[in-house]
């Protein structure tokens, strides 16, 4: 990315001729010079969800906006003027157009950061880190780690034109057939009003466990405590609700 000091004085001289005349074929010229910025800046938000195209097209507005309101008489570089406005538009891009389904700004924030801590601390740690240590990484409690983590679900959606791996044709196609359980409604609705109930942490482990079907142990390693605490809290949570159905006088399949 580096250019010569010739280069850099010629587009200094491009920029100030801006400055005065407002041309904007020298607008365009100086874009176009500095195009390889904005694609650099791009790759650092690469692997997130969003096609590297798109974070290409994000960044080269950031530097049509550093262009239009760099003042070189200033003397700085026009790279050190222009990388943070090209990364607040990244950023911004991030924060409120990458989620397919509306999520709080802090938790979007938070689960930003915590896609670099995870990295630092399992290439620091040798392992992939707990909840607790990510928690206390990011300066957050544990619910909003656990929140945060949950929001990534929120992230990306698929396309129903999406050819799917063990499917036919496309999602769409296996859609819209026919409810074979439209008497389990009532049940469902129980269970999900049993599950409000409970403690934010009890209502994951129990959707992690039942809806998810993951292990204890998984569940264990995802929460950061033992598979034996997984265990116990599980049982309570199971004994909460059943005592609540028979309070309320409900019947219940004890499978």
């Amino acid at each position: 990315m580096a250019i010569s000091d010739d280069e850099r004085a010629a587009l200094r001289r491009r920029f100030d001729d801006y400055r005065i005349t407002g041309d904007a074929a020298i607008r365009d010229e100086l874009i176009e010079a500095h195009l390889r910025l904005a694609v650099h800046l791009a790759r650092r938000f690469d692997n997130r969800g969003v096609p590297f195209d798109d974070l290409v097209q994000v960044a080269s507005v950031g530097l049509v906006k550093a262009v239009e309101r760099f003042e070189p008489e200033r003397g700085l570089e026009f790279s050190t003027f222009a990388t943070p406005t090209i990364i607040g538009e990244l950023k911004r891009h991030f924060r409120d157009k990458g989620w397919s389904v509306r999520v709080p700004r802090r938790i979007q924030e938070l689960h930003v950061r915590l896609n670099g801590l995870v990295t630092e601390l399992t290439q620091r740690l040798g392992r992939s880190p707990s909840i607790p240590e990510l928690a206390d990484a990011a300066r957050a409690s544990e619910e909003e780690v656990l929140e945060a983590l949950e929001a990534s679900q929120a992230y990306r959606s698929t396309s129903l034109d999406q050819s799917t791996d063990g499917i036919q044709g496309t999602l769409a196609d296996v859609l819209g057939t026919e409810d074979v359980g439209p008497g389990h409604v009532d049940n469902r609705l129980v269970v999900e009003r049993l599950l409000a109930a409970l403690p934010p942490r009890e209502q994951l482990m129990v959707r992690l466990r039942f809806f998810d079907e993951l292990t204890q142990s998984e569940i264990a390693e995802r929460l950061g405590i033992s598979q034996m605490h997984v265990s116990r809290l599980l049982a309570r949570c199971l004994d909460q609700m059943r005592n609540r159905l028979r309070v309320e006088g409900i019947d219940h399949d004890p499978t």
